[in-house]
C-alpha cells in the first residue's frame, strides 16, 4: 500500500505530561485499510500512526525518560491519522504546519510520509479526560523547531512498518492492542504469514537545510 498520501502488558505506563517539547519522529506504522464508524456510518479508511521520541524534563526536573529492558529511553506518544492530504484531512493541517509552509501541487498528488522519519519538531501536549474515565496526553499541534533550539541526539531506532510487506520480527515487537489494530487490516489476510494469529477482538479507530524538516 505504501506511505503516499493523496489529496483523494501491566507495567507502569508514564505519560508525556503537559507541555511544548522537542521530538523526533521514530514510527511510521501503515494501519491499513481499517473500517471506521463516522456520524452512523461505517466506511473504510487507510490509517497511519506516526511516533515521536519526546526529550525534555518535566515540572520537578525529572527527565522524560522510561525504563526500557534496562536502559533509560525517552518517552514516546503517537497520533492515529487518515492517510490523506485533502483540504480538511487532520495530517495535512499538522504537516503543514510542522513545515511552516503547505504543500505544492506535485506534493499534493503522493507524499511519502516515511520522509517524515528522524525529523525534529516541537509537540504540544494536553493532558484529557475521556468518556471512559481515563486520562490520556494527546497531541494538540505540530510545529517547527526554531533554528537556535538545540536539537537533542536521537535515542529510539526509527520503525517504518509497511502492512504490504509486514516485517513479523517488528510486528511481534508491537504491543498488544497495536498488533490488534493491523491484525483488522483489510489488507492482512492477504498478507500476512500462516502463523499469524486472527484477531481476539474489534478495536475501533478514533479518527533542513533550509529549515523545512521534510
Amino acid at each position: 500500500m505504501g506511505f503516499s498520501a493523496t489529496a483523494g502488558g501491566g507495567q507502569a505506563f508514564r505519560r508525556v505530561p503537559t507541555g511544548v517539547w522537542v521530538a523526533r519522529c521514530v514510527d511510521i506504522i501503515d494501519l491499513g485499510t481499517q473500517e471506521v464508524e463516522w456520524q452512523g456510518q461505517s466506511k473504510l479508511q487507510h490509517k497511519v500512526q506516526i511516533g515521536w521520541e519526546v526529550f525534555g524534563e518535566d515540572e520537578a526536573g525529572v527527565p522524560l525518560t522510561a525504563d526500557v529492558g534496562g536502559k533509560e529511553m525517552p518517552l514516546t506518544i503517537s497520533k492515529r491519522y487518515t492517510l490523506s492530504l485533502n483540504d480538511r484531512a487532520s495530517l495535512r493541517r499538522d504537516l503543514e504546519a510542522w513545515r511552516g509552509k503547505p504543500f505544492d501541487a506535485d506534493e499534493l498528488n503522493g507524499f511519502d510520509v516515511s520522509k517524515l522519519l528522524g525529523a525534529y519538531c516541537l509537540l504540544n501536549i494536553a493532558e484529557e479526560a475521556s468518556d471512559n474515565g481515563k486520562t490520556y496526553s494527546n497531541i494538540k499541534s505540530i510545529t517547527p523547531v526554531p533554528k537556535a533550539m538545540p536539537k537533542p541526539a536521537g535515542v529510539h531506532a526509527p520503525r517504518k512498518f509497511d502492512i504490504d510487506s509486514p516485517d513479523m520480527a517488528m510486528f511481534e515487537g508491537f504491543h498488544g492492542r497495536l498488533q490488534e489494530v493491523i491484525l483488522q487490516a483489510q489488507e492482512w489476510p492477504k498478507v500476512a504469514p500462516k502463523s499469524a494469529a486472527a484477531p481476539a477482538r474489534e478495536v475501533p479507530m478514533s479518527d533542513m537545510d533550509d529549515d523545512i524538516p521534510f
